[in-house]
């Protein structure tokens, strides 16, 4: 960055920049850690030099720092476990309203919600690509970018079916229902990944963007619909008030969806990612969210559970984050870990 010529080529050096920016974000929290540790340890010396009072004084710090620090060595451990080549980059993540009807399309919207509030929760932009109301309640179908550090890193966790048990709001005799959505999440790969679109492969439908819009994006047909050909991945886009926009957004959505395709084939363990989707139905879902007779929310890939259902459909939905990322950590084959609040 000290060269001269560094800014002769923006394109090159914003990526430098982004590199080095990744680069300290992974190292500052070890640095810190450390000074913090060995400030504990001068403080453990004081404690046995000081009199009675004050030595109260500094393990009630110690005991205050200490908690502190095992929560700062948590989330550095947790980090150390996205090696992996896109988990730094930004995720897309698609939601499906399945098996259930108009309750799937009201736990898709609820999903939708729990989503973006957990974005929030850690620090994330997130920007709407396309979003499809259901017929009578909530959502069919939605996909918007989640903009951060890692951010496909840590949503890479949620992609499964996820299953719901309640008493429908919607019906009379308040009877248990079961529903189904499924979430999808790719990395939004980098514009030097090698993935080429043949024009000739893509079906391009223009039409006008639902939803709410001002004097302009209800009237043009602005919103776009790619369809691979080949494959037979769509990609929507409507968030953008220019079609041309639309279309560039949509055209990288679809190079990230085809790049995880080609990647899913090469893997040995499909399963894990792409294909555990399977059916948005019975049998294949991945987390399991009771609300009654008893409320619990459950993965079932690691044993991870939890009473406290508010808070998860709040965001707050690391425990299962984490604890899939350490199921994956060869030090970490644990997959009995219970959490009950």
């Amino acid at each position: 960055m000290a060269e001269p010529t560094f800014w002769d080529h923006q394109d090159e050096a914003r990526k430098i920049i982004a590199e080095i920016n990744t680069l300290r974000a992974s190292i500052t929290p070890i640095i810190n850690y450390e000074k913090r540790r060995e400030d504990l340890s001068v403080l453990a010396q004081l404690v046995q030099e000081a009199n009675e009072k004050e030595g109260a004084d500094y393990l009630n710090e110690i005991t205050t720092t200490s908690q502190k620090l095992f929560d700062e060595l948590d989330h550095i451990e947790i980090q150390s476990f996205l090696t992996g080549p896109h988990d730094k980059c930004n995720a897309i993540l698609s939601i499906h309203a399945g098996a259930g009807g108009t309750e799937s399309c009201d736990w898709a919207d609820m999903l939708f919600r729990l989503y973006l509030r957990w974005a929030e929760r850690h620090g994330y932009t997130t920007e709407i690509q396309d979003i499809q109301a259901g017929e009578e309640a909530g959502i069919s179908r939605a996909s918007f970018r989640i903009i951060g550090p890692n951010a496909y890193g840590y949503a890479k966790a949620e992609r499964g079916v996820h299953r719901l048990v309640r008493i429908s709001p919607f019906d009379a005799n308040k009877k248990r229902h079961t529903s189904f959505s499924s979430i999808d999440v790719v990395a939004e790969i980098e514009d030097d990944i090698d993935i080429e679109v043949n024009e000739e492969d893509l079906r391009i439908d223009t039409y006008r963007a639902s939803g709410s819009g001002g004097q302009h994006v209800n009237k043009t047909e602005s919103a776009v619909r790619l369809t691979h050909l080949p494959t037979g991945l769509v990609v929507t886009c409507q968030n953008e008030r220019s079609q041309h926009k639309n279309k560039a957004s949509a055209l990288k959505t679809l190079k990230s969806r085809l790049y995880e395709k080609y990647q899913d084939e090469k893997r040995s363990e499909m399963e894990r990612f792409y294909g555990e989707k399977g059916e948005i139905g019975w049998g294949n879902q991945i987390r399991s969210y009771v609300f009654q007779p008893y409320q619990m929310v459950k993965d079932l890939r690691t044993g991870v559970s939890t009473g406290n259902i508010q808070a998860v459909m709040d965001g707050e939905i690391d425990i299962f984050i984490n604890a899939w990322l350490r199921a994956g950590c060869p030090t970490q084959r644990n997959k009995d870990i219970q959490m009950n609040d």
